[in-house]
């Protein structure tokens, strides 16, 4: 699914990596439950993650907008800023940020090299190192950059979980629980408060706890309790019940932003009067700075066609849990231009919930074309037969590429928008195009 790799260096690096043990891509029943490899991997670098300060952020959705925003805040406030983020959409570099902007790739080269040549000592020494996997390797490449780089401030995105997440070895000043749904349930738990406790494994004695999850949510209950034991403040942002996605990210963004006022961080710069960071500096550019590659993401396409040409609105948003792709679908019909009919274009990987997925969109006025993205992509037919049972309209196309152009053209003859979702790879792939 990535754009082409131009560094030869990175290419081997990641080519070596793939040998290894890759989370990302197992059958996702056998979670490890320690954190040893990593932290024999970070003392090997020399603990980069002990040199900068973090805001660590886990939850079930939005964790990457959230994240996003919470870097955008902290470089406007002066600061030199790291963010790590997952999976990506086009390009692995899209993982590891500086201020904003992806590191390059002779950089994260450079990283991956020092974080194998560590884990290859660990497995020669048999330390507990050499347990370490593909997401590790990642993670600690990321924190050594951000070390080198001599970011201030990190915000550090959960892979799966949390307690025993890759990143997890870290202090952080906040931690933030953006929501708790059923998802990855053979791994975190079958209800949304064995989930909880799950990512509430992120809370750090007397650090400050940000969340949407009300007190009287089975899963807001967990965190609580989790953090009254570690002696950790709660604070949960107000939102009106019909906020959108992105409202719901920038009042948790914001949330964050003020408590690290209130812990006495400050703006830096030369020009203005130093004040207490806050919520205020989420203003609608610094917003708009922070969005990112397939999330909520519009576009305006052009589509010639004999003797016409003809704009389509097109959305790009990988949901692929119900509850995300429910709320993106409420957002974007709020919208005008979003209330004519829908022609999506869909894959869903084999770990999905499909049929819950297609439930959300018998909702509304939606006609589907299934396509394929990746090996993990469920078989289209399946897909087919699900939502012909649900009453949805759909049809096969198995090149994603076709599958897109179909839709645009059909749009076009019939006054429809053109939603790409289910899968961030699907959403790269057209990106791409």
């Amino acid at each position: 699914m990535s754009s082409h790799i131009e560094s030869e260096r990175l290419s081997n690096s990641l080519a070596e990596l793939d040998q290894l043990t890759n989370w990302e891509r197992r059958p996702r029943g056998d979670m490890r439950v320690d954190l040893e490899p990593m932290r024999d991997l970070a003392h090997r670098l020399g603990d980069p993650h002990n040199s900068f300060r973090i805001v660590h952020v886990a939850g079930t959705k939005g964790k990457g907008s959230t994240c996003a925003l919470i870097e955008a805040g902290l470089v406007r406030a002066g600061f030199s800023v790291g963010r790590y983020a997952s999976p990506h959409v086009m390009h692995i570099t899209e993982r590891v940020s500086i201020d904003g902007r992806p590191v390059g790739e002779e950089r994260l080269a450079d990283a991956l090299g020092a974080a194998l040549a560590a884990f290859k000592d660990a497995r020669r020494e048999a330390t507990d190192g050499q347990g370490a996997t593909w997401f590790d390797i990642l993670t600690v490449s990321a924190l050594l950059i951000f070390s080198l780089e001599g970011v201030e401030w990190a915000v550090l995105e959960t892979g799966l979980g949390g307690r025993w997440d890759s990143t997890n070895i870290v202090q952080s000043d906040v931690a933030v629980i953006t929501n708790i749904d059923l998802e990855h349930t053979e791994i975190l738990g079958k209800t949304r408060a064995a989930i909880a406790f799950e990512k509430a494994g992120i809370i750090k004695r007397g650090a400050t706890v940000v969340t949407l999850l009300p007190e009287a949510d089975e899963a807001g209950a967990v965190v609580s309790a989790r953090a009254e034991e570690l002696g950790s403040v709660v604070r949960r942002p107000t939102v009106s019940a019909d906020a959108t996605i992105e409202q719901r990210n920038v009042a948790v963004a914001g949330a964050v932003l003020d408590v690290l006022g209130k812990m006495g961080v400050m703006t830096k710069g030369a020009s203005a009067m130093s004040e207490p960071l806050g919520e205020q500096l989420l203003d609608p550019s610094t917003i708009e700075a922070a969005r990112l590659p397939g999330r909520l993401e519009k576009l305006a396409v052009n589509v010639t066609s004999p003797g016409d040409n003809a704009k389509v609105n097109v959305v790009l948003d990988g949901a692929h849990v119900p509850f995300n792709l429910a709320a993106v679908l409420s957002d974007l019909s709020q919208d005008e231009k979003y209330r004519a009919p829908c022609i999506a274009v869909m894959s869903i990987a084999e770990d999905k919930d499909a049929a819950g997925l297609l439930s959300t969109m018998t909702r509304h006025d939606i006609s589907i074309i299934f396509t394929t993205a990746g090996a993990r992509s469920r078989s289209p037919e399946q897909l087919k037969t699900i939502a012909d049972t649900l009453g949805l309209l759909s049809m096969v196309m198995l090149d994603p590429l076709e599958a897109y152009q179909e839709a645009l053209a059909g749009a076009t003859e019939s006054g429809a928008w053109v939603l790409v979702t289910g899968s961030l790879y699907l959403v790269g792939i057209i990106r791409a195009a």
